[in-house]
């Protein structure tokens, strides 16, 4: 059986990752999505960093609003030349281990990939197939990437409150996570471009097209305080978030129990778009 409620989070692996995470999503009723939720992360109060207290309010969610499924916006894997392991369940429960902190792990990446293919950048085939725009340890998102394994997706399947789509099997229970990338979806829609607001730009116009096409034919309804909030969000990351639960919606609908079935997808992970 399968969830009936669907998220979709833009991530950040940012020192104010409290001010940059944002989750969007709902119920599902039939055919229709009705989102109720587009927001900033808010952290729960404790002791730690902006970003750790950040990662620990994400896995909250993801663990309380079980069951669901959960799109979120960063690698869950490497190319598989880097990868030691044969499960993806054992590189990502050995990943604290393996890489002690962030600029290590980007280092530790980039110095294997040219070791063993004189390439300083590999790419998955996910990545290839669902034109992400960077490589998992590309300097722009390798914090993404670490914090995102690391504290995030490893700590939920250590526990056994989530499952890992499709290097796991989905169990109904349970939280579903799989990868999405909101930039490859609106690439699959032909609808990339500008729509974050700078240079003095109001692309609030664009937002507010884009919510509409990736929304209304999808059956995704959505009230109006939040297309508002959307139009108001001049960084682009309500929208993001919106995107990132479309793409986890199509996942669910068309492609969650088979895609990515084979090696090298079960170790390296399968973007959903």
């Amino acid at each position: 059986m399968k969830p009936n409620r669907v998220f979709g989070v833009d991530f950040s692996g940012a020192k104010d990752a409290d001010r940059k995470i944002w989750i969007a999503g709902g119920a599902l009723d039939g055919d229709t999505l009705r989102l109720d939720l587009c927001r900033r992360l808010e952290n729960l109060p404790g002791p730690g960093s902006r970003l750790e207290r950040a990662l620990t309010t994400l896995r909250t969610f993801v663990t309380q609003q079980a069951p669901c499924v959960v799109g979120l916006d960063f690698p869950f894997g490497l190319p598989r030349i880097l990868v030691e392991e044969e499960r993806w369940e054992d590189f990502a429960l050995g990943f604290s281990g393996r890489y002690p902190d962030a600029d290590r792990f980007q280092m530790s990446c980039t110095l294997t990939a040219f070791e063993r293919t004189g390439y300083k950048e590999l790419r998955r085939d996910t990545d290839i197939e669902a034109k992400t725009p960077l490589s998992p340890y590309n300097r722009r998102i390798y914090k993404q990437t670490f914090y995102g394994i690391r504290d995030v997706i490893a700590p939920l399947v250590a526990n056994g409150a989530a499952c890992v789509l499709p290097m796991q099997t989905a169990l109904p229970d349970r939280t579903w996570l799989v990868e999405i990338c909101p930039a490859s979806t609106l690439e699959l829609m032909g609808l990339r471009r500008s729509y974050k607001d700078e240079n003095g730009r109001d692309y609030r116009w664009v937002r507010d097209d884009i919510l509409t096409k990736v929304t209304q034919p999808f059956g995704i309804e959505v009230p109006d305080q939040i297309r508002h909030l959307v139009d108001a969000d001049r960084k682009g990351d309500a929208l993001d978030s919106i995107i990132a639960a479309l793409a986890t919606l199509r996942a669910l609908r068309e492609s969650i129990d088979t895609a990515g079935s084979s090696d090298p997808a079960l170790v390296e992970g399968h973007v959903y778009v």
